[in-house]
């Protein structure tokens, strides 16, 4: 147990001796009923088997925030990293500000922010290896650092900023809510630092001493509506109308007087001038996504093609007589295994790709990964047994193709759906599978079409055909973009700052994407009329490739790398993405005191690789298989 200092201050101590039955969102605090089989069980923090004595421990705990007392001292940030002894980049309560007004009417109101162990963590849904356990003692959402394998979608679905991706180890860690301390009836480290006594923390909803207000807003705070978080706020001076972030994201916050609280609405802090963004987009951290995505959705779209337009289209029952069809197959199983390759180098942890396949029961990135791994056991056994002609490979070939199906059904549907995520309004919308699926019908025909004139004496009908499929596709996607576009602009907060990202900050390549969308819908058009033929026909292909190509990796990168998050607001350095970029670019990042770190875990050496494999027994990954199946 933690050890209670003999000259241990008062106010260090929780002190609750009542509560409500049920939270404001109708949730019982009371975690468990009293004759609970998880009651009595130890946490066993550090070893030590001993249960705590804490008369609340089975009732949902929570942080109370007074604004007005905060005065950005970090006390509580430092307070917290010691305890959990994490390096200068990493804090897992982090506090941030904003403000408004000039001289001498100058507000301005300061954060302090950690884990909410909200009642509906999309965390812990979201989290493929099953990091994640919401525990019946006080409410406590924990994270286990050695089960994660750093895919980082926790820190796509939170929209507190509160799991902590490490760029250094690949993993995530977050707030564990002093558990230990808790035990022996002690606040959490950070509200026993806390000078001003900003921070409370007890029983939720209960009121800490002389305080007047249990809200669950303040200016720069998320919706609630997403989690549930367990966290309470006081803030009762009067702030400007307009409340501007000082960090990179172009978000303020507006009072909006009918519903008596600021909420978020777009800030052209950066003006209205447009540029490439070139730069940031290439070295964007999630090109192995754009490169996944693509080449993924690119074979699954050609796959469809050749199984089901089979059954209509007869320039594709032409291509599957023809010597082509073998090697059209195997690039695709070429194709979809670069994609899975640079996807599970992304990984914090590569070597641990197998828990991806945990949490089937919850997470969407499990069965996205599921579904895929099916449709690539599928794609690969088909093209292996047409490498033979009779009856018994051409059964297994049937079943195989059956397999890939299913895959793809279950894979493209959950790699659409792992986007709709609350906190990035940028990707909840319909048209991420307008272009997921207009990509597929598009990047397919183009793949099948490129082997299809090398492999046919006469591919002018095969070509047509592809090309009015292609034209479908890109109409499918041009479609969605206008909606999406359209929505955002009439929308407000994150969503819209992130369009008036997408057109300024990035606006040139975004019009480049555009007129390319808009070029290529044209050139498939007159493809499908006159087609493809002699050297004239060749550049003509050449262009429609290299132009669909650049168009649906432009669309794609920019779909990643401007999403804006609904996280909480940083400072002029912390917890600010735009000096994050800087420090990396410069060199600053050297500098361990600003708190930034490059991502180094990438940089995986190919023999620490081989250790780790030898070090994972295969006992263990049949064990890992086991759980998935039984669900234990």
């Amino acid at each position: 147990m933690f050890e209670v200092r003999k000259d241990e201050p008062d106010y260090a101590f929780l002190k609750d001796t009542t509560s409500k039955t049920v939270n404001r969102y109708g949730t019982p605090i009371e975690t468990v009923t009293t004759d609970s089989e998880l009651r009595d069980q130890s946490l066993n923090i550090n070893a030590d088997s001993d249960i705590g004595e804490n008369p609340n421990r089975y009732k949902q705990h929570g942080f109370f925030f007074t604004a007005d007392n905060c005065i950005a001292c970090h006390a509580c940030e430092a307070a917290c990293s010691e305890k959990n002894d994490n390096p200068p980049h990493i804090a897992f309560r982090s506090v941030g500000f904003i403000e408004g007004g000039t001289y001498p009417d100058y507000r301005r109101q300061n954060m302090s922010m950690a884990c909410n162990h909200c009642d509906d963590p999309v965390c812990l849904k979201g989290c493929p290896t099953r990091a994640y356990t919401k525990f019946a003692e006080y409410g406590a959402v924990l994270q286990d650092p050695d089960i994660c394998f750093g895919c980082g979608y926790c820190t796509w679905v939170c929209p507190y900023n509160a799991p902590q991706l490490d760029p250094v180890k690949g993993e995530v860690s977050k707030c564990n809510m002093c558990v230990d301390r808790l035990e022996v009836g002690l606040k959490p480290a950070c509200v026993s630092a806390c000078l001003g006594k900003a921070l409370e923390f007890g029983v939720i909803e209960n009121k800490p001493e002389n305080r007047t207000q249990v809200e669950t807003h303040i200016p720069g705070f998320p919706d609630t509506n997403i989690t549930h978080p367990n966290i309470r706020f006081e803030q009762n001076k009067t702030l400007n109308r307009d409340m501007v972030r000082v960090d990179s994201t172009a978000i303020k916050y507006h009072r909006n007087d009918d519903k008596d609280q600021h909420e978020p609405v777009l800030d052209k802090k950066h003006g209205t001038k447009k540029s490439w963004g070139l730069a940031t987009l290439l070295a964007s951290h999630e090109n192995a996504h754009a490169m996944f995505t693509l080449s993924t959705q690119t074979v699954m779209g050609a796959f469809i093609l050749l199984v089901i337009g089979a059954f209509a289209l007869a320039p594709i029952n032409e291509l599957k007589a023809s010597s082509g069809f073998v090697p059209l197959l195997w690039v695709m199983v070429a194709l979809i295994g670069f994609g899975l390759f640079k996807l599970n180098m992304h990984l914090g942890k590569p070597h641990r790709f197998y828990r991806g396949f945990n949490n089937l029961r919850h997470s969407p990135v499990s069965r996205e990964i599921a579904g895929v791994t099916a449709f690539f056991t599928g794609l690969s056994g088909y093209a292996f047994f047409n490498l033979f002609d009779n009856s018994f490979t051409h059964l297994l070939a049937g079943a195989s193709a059956l397999l890939g199906l299913v895959g793809f059904v279950a894979g493209s549907y959950y790699m659409y759906k792992l986007y709709r995520i609350k906190a990035r309004p940028f990707w909840d919308h319909w048209q991420t599978a307008t272009s997921f699926y207009g990509t597929m019908l598009s990047l397919g025909s183009l793949l099948i079409m490129v082997v299809g004139a090398f492999a046919l004496d006469n591919s002018l009908a095969l070509i047509k055909t592809l090309s009015l499929i292609a034209f479908v596709g890109l109409i499918i996607e041009a479609i969605g973009h206008y909606a999406h576009a359209n929505d955002l602009k009439k929308g407000a907060g994150e969503g819209q700052a992130a369009h008036y990202e997408q057109t300024t900050t990035f606006g040139k390549t975004y019009q480049l994407r555009n007129a390319l969308l808009a070029f290529n819908i044209v050139l498939t058009l007159t493809i499908t009329f006159t087609g493809l033929s002699g050297v004239f026909g060749i550049l003509i292909g050449l262009l429609l490739a290299t132009s669909l190509i650049v168009q649906s990796y432009l669309g794609r990168i920019i779909f990643y790398a401007l999403v804006i998050p609904t996280t909480m607001p940083g400072a002029f350095f912390w917890k600010n993405k735009g000096f994050v970029e800087h420090a990396r670019e410069s060199g600053l990042a050297d500098m361990q005191q600003l708190g930034v770190a490059y991502e180094k875990h990438h940089a995986f050496k190919t023999d620490e690789l081989l250790q780790t494999i030898k070090e994972t027994s295969v006992s263990e990954i049949f064990a890992q298989a086991k759980a998935v199946v039984t669900g234990k």
